[in-house]
């Protein structure tokens, strides 16, 4: 069983709305959003609360020393959705992809934020809404950076990365396009989070941390003197991928959530979210649901 930590700040919201004793989330509904809360699961009005599982993944989740406070860009965007569909939000932090879908699928969880790839397998069981597109890049530690100067210098290397990520994903690619330039591929080494990769790399248990490009911003704005970084080509399979939130199809969540995201596409909160962290680069136009069966 994952281990999981709850937001303090849900809990105070939980223990409010016992003492309350509404369940139904009416006194949540926003202004202008009453159609949105109607087309919801009758289990969650009826709960007045979406659970969201997340790893630990800078900068999307960014837990505190406390082990309890979860912010950055998931937050954001959560407490946005949250408010177009008049619930309130929870993030449980569990170890890694397999717990967060795991948990889904035995109804612990209503959603993942990830973000995560949009892949034809997952949409066999998820409702995929995708809401950004990414570059995969490696951190490469400081006394190292001498012999990974380009993302091709990774052929051969050993690289740190989630395990079941798109960055594994990636990883698979770079060494395909190693093969072809005659090059031995990517030793890639699994982890729970992108916490464990970042000290694989730091110990010398591996040569690079594979991460979101995002990601890696994040880190060296954090420990500039520790790590430089390089991005993965598209001539080495980068640059094509589709983020998304999951929600079970079992749930029916899939097709409210997708309309919470157009509608915080249409109010500027999207904006407003991805402009703060610097992710302009990874936006996407508008949100879509399942594209990965359709390509």
């Amino acid at each position: 069983m994952p281990r999981t930590i709850l937001a303090g700040a849900v809990t105070l919201a939980l223990a409010g709305a016992a003492a309350c004793g509404g369940g139904d989330g009416e006194a949540q509904r926003p202004a202008g959003a009453t159609a949105l809360y109607d087309a919801l699961p009758d289990g969650i009005k009826e709960a007045g609360v979406i659970r969201f599982a997340g790893d630990s993944h800078p900068p999307y989740r960014i837990v505190a020393d406390d082990g309890k406070t979860v912010t950055g860009i998931d937050k954001e965007l959560q407490d946005a959705l949250g408010k177009v569909l008049g619930v309130r939000t929870e993030i449980s932090i569990v170890s890694g992809l397999p717990a967060a879908l795991s948990g889904m699928l035995a109804s612990r969880y209503d959603a993942f934020n990830g973000p995560v790839k949009d892949s034809a397998d997952r949409e066999k069981q998820f409702d995929a809404i995708v809401w950004m597109v990414t570059r995969t890049s490696y951190l490469i530690p400081t006394a190292g950076a001498s012999a990974i100067k380009s993302s091709g210098d990774l052929c051969g290397k050993r690289v740190a990365g989630t395990a079941g990520s798109i960055v594994e994903d990636q990883a698979k690619r770079l060494t395909e396009w190693c093969a072809k330039q005659g090059k031995p591929g990517l030793e890639f080494i699994g982890f729970a989070d992108t916490n464990g990769t970042i000290l694989a790399a730091k110990s010398g248990r591996a040569d690079a941390a594979g991460m979101t490009e995002s990601a890696a911003l994040d880190v060296l704005s954090k420990e500039k003197d520790a790590f430089t970084y390089v991005t993965q080509t598209e001539e080495q399979g980068a640059g094509v991928d589709q983020l998304a939130m999951l929600v079970p199809k079992s749930s029916g969540l899939g097709p409210v959530m997708l309309d919470a995201f157009k509608e915080i596409f249409k109010n500027g909160d999207y904006k407003k979210i991805m402009d703060k962290y610097g992710l302009q680069n990874v936006a996407v136009p508008a949100p879509k649901m399942n594209t990965a069966a359709t390509q």
